[in-house]
């Protein structure tokens, strides 16, 4: 089994330092994919209301045989339950479909500033921390505005802002801000969605140097910037080759050349995406 090393957050919870994704698992997929995934050493598993499996993860997480306090289960609030008793009830229904007594890292999905109940949101989350219903609480898609929001308007910053992150969109002011903060940054589409980032020589280059995959090279790439990659896979041997990204290190070098590219995001943009 693959040891992967933790993060500290900012409310003194642990987080693994990278997990499993399950967009867009099936909840059949979700059960295999999650259950093997912990067997190999995986400890964070992310999900989400929107995704619509999380019944299948709970499930894989209850069959792994890893016992519950070990497995960090993170799923994330959908823009349409926006609100403070809307977010309240939608907790509960992830909680049951889940099949846990508490969820372990709860996101607000989408910021949805034009709805503009992003506060109430996060004001429900607070609550639900304070009664240890949820261990983390954070965000994901925000912009620093966001954040600032936040923190001015409740005086609790996120412990993680779960955001698109990878070589061709890097995030730097983001991710800066982040460490002034306190708040750790997760990736998601960490690999680049198939927009040829495996394939690209540079990145095939370090990978034969080092005796590692493109992709090993890319997810050692969040790792070392601190970020908390949660790369999405279904197949075993893919799963642990993910895991298996800290026996060995970038250069600066290295590090410098594999984000040196054009930047674009391949996501939506926070500032006007809508996901309800």
């Amino acid at each position: 089994m693959i040891s992967v090393p933790t993060h500290t957050l900012n409310d003194g919870t642990t987080l693994p330092a990278l997990g499993l994704g399950t967009w867009p698992m099936s909840d059949a997929e979700a059960e295999r994919a999650v259950s093997e995934a912990l067997r190999l050493g995986y400890r964070l598993v992310d999900s989400a209301t929107n995704y619509g499996n999380e019944t299948g993860v709970g499930r894989g997480v209850a069959r792994s045989g890893v016992p519950r306090e070990e497995v960090v289960v993170t799923t994330k609030l959908p823009g349409r339950h926006h609100g403070y008793e809307e977010t309240l009830a939608s907790f509960e229904e992830s909680r049951s479909r889940l099949g846990v007594e508490y969820i372990d890292l709860y996101l607000i999905h989408w910021p949805l500033p034009r709805v503009g109940k992003y506060v109430d949101s996060w004001r429900a989350m607070i609550k639900l921390r304070e009664e240890g219903l949820v261990r983390s609480i954070g965000v994901s898609n925000f912009t620093v505005e966001h954040i600032e929001r936040l923190e001015k308007e409740t005086g609790v910053l996120p412990s993680v802002n779960q955001i698109e992150l990878h070589p061709f969109f890097p995030q730097e002011e983001l991710r800066a801000f982040h460490t002034a903060k306190g708040i750790r940054t997760e990736s998601w589409t960490p690999l680049g969605r198939g927009k040829g980032l495996l394939d690209d020589p540079v990145v095939i280059g370090i990978a034969e140097a080092l005796g590692v995959t493109p992709g090993q090279v890319v997810l050692r790439w969040h790792t070392q910037l601190g970020a908390v990659p949660i790369p999405k896979s279904s197949d075993p041997g893919r799963q642990r080759a993910n895991l298996d990204v800290f026996g060995f290190e970038l250069d600066p070098a290295q590090l410098d050349a594999i984000a040196d590219r054009a930047h674009r995001r391949l996501g939506g943009d926070p500032e006007v995406h809508e996901e309800f």
